[in-house]
């Protein structure tokens, strides 16, 4: 699955915020493209090591709380 094409979305909105004068609209895209980079890259990790057969745990917390 590609997951890069999300950067592509960003980089629309990003030029869309510069002709429309809005600077800081764009800055916070490519910080928000960043992270999104970030992110693909730890997917992409994930699944090769799945793929591999390796069981690798990244330490990212869900953020779901178990039931009592």
């Amino acid at each position: 699955m590609r997951s890069d094409w999300i950067l592509d979305v960003l980089a629309d909105l990003k030029t869309f915020a510069l002709s429309m004068d809005l600077p800081g609209l764009a800055e916070q895209l490519d910080d928000t493209a960043l992270v999104a980079m970030a992110e693909i890259a730890s997917l992409e990790e994930r699944l090769q090591a799945q793929a591999n057969g390796q069981n690798k745990s990244t330490g990212v917390h869900s953020g779901e709380l178990g039931a009592s």
